[in-house]
């Protein structure tokens, strides 16, 4: 049985990310720099976009194909341009980008343990900008352990 124990240390660092448009970009390495300077061995990270037009995602890190099944299956659920919408003052992609942040989250929670994120063999940490034109992004990694 393991026991409770309170955290002891708190880190927070932001980075920009630079996305070419609609699609994944991924960010595994920046967020474990950012836990490995944390000093905390054991813990969690909480990583953050402050954006209603991206997502974070965990997802397969190996094989492209399957971010771009992801990419062509939201693509389907939630089309450009759709006469649904009432909310198109940057252009037909402005509302399919809300509805699909929303739908795939703007935040992450990744257990942290010697020091490093805790990441399966497969898995990756991807900002996927919704956007069809190149963006800036901001991502905050919130650090609390031992």
């Amino acid at each position: 049985m393991s026991r409770s124990v309170p955290a002891e240390h708190a880190g927070q660092h932001g980075f920009t990310v630079h996305t070419r448009g609609r699609g994944f970009t991924e960010i595994t390495n920046q967020v474990a720099d950012v836990v490995a300077a944390s000093g905390v061995q054991l813990g969690i990270a909480h990583v953050f976009t402050a954006h209603t037009s991206c997502s974070l995602l965990l997802s397969e890190n190996a094989d492209p194909t399957v971010r771009e099944d992801l990419e062509r299956w939201l693509a389907r659920a939630v089309p450009d341009g759709d006469a649904i919408f009432q909310h198109d003052a940057e252009g037909p992609d402005d509302m399919p980008a809300h509805v699909r942040a929303v739908l795939t989250g703007v935040s992450l929670v990744v257990p942290v343990h010697g020091g490093k994120p805790q990441l399966g063999t497969w898995q990756g940490l991807f900002l996927w900008e919704h956007r069809r034109d190149p963006h800036q992004r901001r991502v905050t990694v919130t650090v609390l352990g031992h």
